[in-house]
Formats: structure tokens, sequence, C-alpha cells
């Protein structure tokens, strides 16, 4: 057991390893400087566990102070797309990029003018065809037996959203104080309390 869970955490080490190198750089700087100047609010969209990659990428932009939101895509075609404007940028997570519950309200998104992102290992999928900026994501295998479990396909994405907070943290010269006021509480609030306090 404990060799299979050591082979799994090696396997995804390289797979990041691999995204490293040959992730599109300039592609990825320019998602950057759209997320510095976006005058609107950032959407993040995504199925099952692009979803989970989703969710995670939003939280750590709202704690740099990046206005950023979760768009669930059943509530998405129920009302919530009245949220989406112009100014704003709508980032598709989604591995394949034809998934039929994203792929529903492309036509919406583009209809109110926001600026659509695909990150997706798909480049001639149906959400990459339709957006402004594609980010291809592609691992050479998942994690386990069949290559088939969402894994180290998902780590890459979450890796790819960390890079980009980090980057916009320099960008925007987030710093301690503002931090604080962001993430008040747990051993990370206490910590930049005391350190604040110096």
């Amino acid at each position: 057991m404990n060799n299979t869970i050591k082979e799994v955490i090696i396997k995804e080490s390289k797979e990041l390893e691999h995204i490293s190198n040959t992730l599109d750089y300039q592609k990825v700087t320019e998602l950057c400087d759209l997320l510095v100047k976006c005058k609107g609010n950032i959407f993040i969209t995504g199925c099952g566990t692009s979803a989970m990659a989703a969710k995670k990428a939003v939280h750590t932009l709202n704690v740099i102070n990046q206005k950023a939101f979760y768009l669930n895509p059943s509530d998405a075609v129920h009302g919530e797309l009245g949220a989406v404007s112009a100014n704003d940028i709508v980032i598709f997570i989604s591995k394949g990029g034809n998934t039929k519950e994203l792929t529903s309200f492309i036509k919406n998104v583009k209809d109110k003018q926001a600026y659509m992102v695909a990150v997706t290992e798909n480049e001639s999928s149906v959400i990459a065809s339709n957006s402004d900026l594609i980010i291809k994501v592609k691992v050479k295998a998942e994690a386990d037996q069949f290559n088939m479990l969402a894994t180290s396909s998902t780590l890459a994405v979450i890796s790819l959203f960390d890079g980009i907070a980090v980057t916009l943290i320099n960008k925007e010269k987030f710093n301690k104080k503002e931090f604080l006021g962001n993430h008040p509480s747990g051993a990370v609030g206490e910590r930049l309390k005391e350190e604040n306090m110096k």
C-alpha cells in the first residue's frame, strides 16, 4: 500500500515538471495581465473534478484581492448568468473541452460579451474554439492504472492557478497587511498578526 501511494506522488510530481516545461508562458502571462486589468469580476466554471480545481482557484484569487466567483454550470443556466457582464472574464476549466453542461451556455457568455478563457488539454474542443484565450494544460498520464482518474491533470490545473496567484501578488504589490484583512483566522491569520505587530 505504501509503495502505491509513494508511486502516485512521484508520478504526479513528474507530471507537474512536465507541465512546467510545456506551458505556453506567453499565454499565461496574457491571462495574468487580463486578471489585473479586469474591471468586472472573474468567474471560473467547471464540472466534476474540474469544479474542485475551479473552486480552489477562486478561493486563492479572493485571498489576494481578486474578485473571483465560482460559476456553477447548473445554476448558470437557471439564472446565475445574470451576474455576468461585458466587463467580466469567464474561465472554463475542462480537460476534454466538450462537457455538455459547460458548452450549453457558451453562447450566453459570448452574447454578454464577457472575455472567455479555456483551460483545457484539447485545443480543438468546442470550449477552446469559442474562447478568446486558450491555455493548454496536458499531462502525459493520470496517476491511476487506468489512466482515467482525474489526478495529475487536476493537480496541474491547480498548480497553474497557484502560479498565477503568486505572480499577481508581485504585480499588484499585495502586502501582508492586506493578507491579514482577508485571512484573519487560522494559523495563517495568527502568523500574519504576529508579523504585522513587529
